[in-house]
């Protein structure tokens, strides 16, 4: 059931972008070097593969959240915030079998931003939690598999309320997936028989 997950959402944050490195501060944003430091090396304790951050990319992804309106900012973040909900359910959850690495990694996560004085102190409005978002994005893919699963189960618990304990209503969630998953892999082996069936008759009726 696992797949892979870059983003947390449908709208990446965007991409750095060329910028002078000895920039950094962005209207009232003050980044200090050392603070900036400390979270890459926690972003990177999480997920080594994430791609470095610097002053230079803070003060770039300030710059973008604050050119959007209002209403369109407000929901950038809105919408990784409401992740981080979620993630934080995941960990808090006693139905769900967190493994053990995914645990430590999110816990991780999730101390850093329940820090109100963190990077960029949390009371700044608006970019007071653009280093929650970005370390949520540049982390996500070293947490998404069971973030992802996990989701899906608590979609699944909604809709069909499964009896039992935790681990009876994940049995329940894992039989019904691969039930579905099957249905899917036999309507797609039906499919391929039709075009295959299909492909002679269109020939017989070419002319030329």
């Amino acid at each position: 059931m696992r797949s892979q997950h870059t983003y947390p959402t449908d709208h990446p944050l965007p991409a750095p972008q060329s910028i002078d490195p000895r920039s950094h501060a962005l209207g009232c944003l003050s980044i200090d070097a050392d603070q900036v430091a400390t979270f890459d090396a926690l972003l990177h304790d999480i997920n080594p593969d994430a791609e470095r951050v610097d002053a230079a990319r803070l003060s770039q992804l300030a710059g973008w959240l604050l050119s959007l309106p209002q209403d369109e900012a407000r929901d950038v973040l809105d919408e990784r915030l409401l992740r981080i909900e979620e993630l934080r359910m995941m960990i808090d959850d006693p139905d769900w079998d967190c493994a053990d690495s995914d645990c430590r990694r999110v816990r991780q996560l999730l101390a850093y931003l329940d820090q109100p004085q963190d990077l960029i102190p949390d009371a700044i409005p608006l970019l007071g939690r653009l280093d929650d978002v970005l370390l949520l994005e540049l982390a996500w893919p070293a947490v998404a598999d069971e973030a992802e699963e996990y989701r899906d189960f608590m979609l699944y618990r909604r809709a069909w309320h499964p009896d039992g304990d935790g681990a009876q209503q994940r049995a329940y969630w894992i039989r019904d997936r691969l039930a579905a998953i099957a249905m899917l892999h036999q309507q797609m082996r039906a499919n391929d028989g039709l075009h295959m069936h299909d492909r002679p008759q269109t020939l017989r009726f070419r002319v030329g």
